[in-house]
């Protein structure tokens, strides 16, 4: 379906960061390439059937590449099921045993995190796991977190600072460089969106390696939503970031919705549904919270992307409703419906909704406005 304008501007995002590009599967990562949605399951990997549902479920709500957690050899020897039967591209997340790393490349999964501050013996597996990674085409996430730093730079630096992460990943990274393995991405999370902002600045400006964001631990839906928005926000309108997750302690799906609508907003990925209602206040003649909950459900999965204006009284009403492809300004029991515009009928407010779909319906959207 061709893409509508939404009556827009485009967003005011930097030139993108020149970076390398790793192929994660079909999903390319880097060097250009849209930025990418990620999430990560919470079924226990070995329960092979449970783990491929939720991963269905987050790719129907839009996730391109997902990640599995392997703690223990029954999550490994799910993998190779888990990896043939995904719609999408499996990573395999590894923290304290290297020997997963190679269980994870042998059944097939599409990358490979690995966490240098928690896996035991890594430096020492490096050669190895460059050999085995470079021969089957699977790129390496190095994954530093602040609450998994190297008990080292720890003690260097007395915390978790910006200085700290990327010189833990650059260190690790220049591990796999000794071995001429070069397919990596990386990620330097923390749960502060400042400190992670100001990580990731630095380590943009110090390789050209493609950049997973996220700040970790972000918090519950609301919270979370906020900090994540706020950091990818600030990023990626400076052109830093290839790939992002948001780490919510909720439903993965929701983090999918999230990371998807920042792209959105941000002008970085084609807009679908946008609802543009007003905050409500003493003028307002009209529920516009439930008005907007209603049309919003009444959208849902619409085949064409539309900016939808629900707007509850005639100060700014009529001129947001014209902004949009659809709109609707209520008042008096009333709604004048506005298609790109122009007034096409007034209804009494019961049909508003109704009303907004029949002339989604019945248009071609594809067809630029006069």
């Amino acid at each position: 379906m061709t893409a509508v304008s939404l009556g827009m501007p485009q967003a005011p995002v930097a030139r993108r960061r020149i970076s390398r590009q790793v192929m994660v599967g079909s999903v390319a990562v880097g060097g250009g390439a849209p930025v990418s949605v990620q999430s990560m399951t919470t079924t226990a990997t070995s329960d092979i059937n449970a783990t491929l549902q939720q991963i269905a479920e987050l790719t129907a709500a839009g996730c391109q590449i997902v990640r599995v957690a392997v703690p223990s050899q029954d999550d490994a020897d799910a993998l190779p099921a888990i990896a043939a039967k995904s719609q999408i591209p499996v990573i395999a997340d590894i923290h304290f045993q290297p020997r997963y790393v190679f269980a994870a490349i042998d059944a097939g999964c599409a990358a490979v995190r690995v966490n240098p501050g928690n896996i035991k013996k890594f430096d020492d597996k490096v050669a190895q796991i460059a050999r085995a990674a470079s021969e089957a085409n699977v790129p390496i996430r190095i994954g530093v977190n602040a609450g998994s730093l190297d008990p080292r730079l720890l003690a260097k630096y007395g915390r978790a600072t910006p200085e700290a992460l990327v010189e833990s990943a650059l260190w690790e990274c220049s591990l796999f460089e000794e071995h001429d393995f070069r397919d990596i991405k990386i990620s330097v999370k923390h749960h502060d969106p400042l400190v992670m902002i100001d990580a990731y600045r630095q380590l943009a400006a110090r390789c050209d390696y493609p950049l997973h964001l996220g700040v970790t631990e972000a918090g519950p839906l609301f919270q979370g939503t906020i900090k994540s928005a706020v950091a990818f926000g600030v990023l990626l309108a400076e052109g830093i970031g290839d790939t992002i997750r948001v780490s919510l302690s909720a439903p993965p799906v929701e983090e999918v919705k999230v990371g998807n609508q920042i792209l959105e907003s941000l002008g970085l990925r084609p807009r679908r549904l946008e609802i543009v209602s007003c905050p409500s206040c003493g003028r307002a003649q009209v529920d516009v919270y439930t008005l907007a909950e209603q049309v919003t459900a009444a959208f849902d999965g619409f085949p064409v992307p539309l900016r939808i204006a629900v707007m509850g009284c005639v100060v700014n009403g009529p001129g947001e409703a014209r902004e949009a492809d659809l709109g609707v300004s209520s008042g008096n029991g009333k709604g004048q419906i506005f298609v790109r515009g122009k007034v096409v009928k007034t209804v009494p407010e019961h049909q508003i909704v109704q009303a907004l779909l029949d002339e989604a319906q019945q248009r071609d959207w594809t067809t630029p406005s006069e």
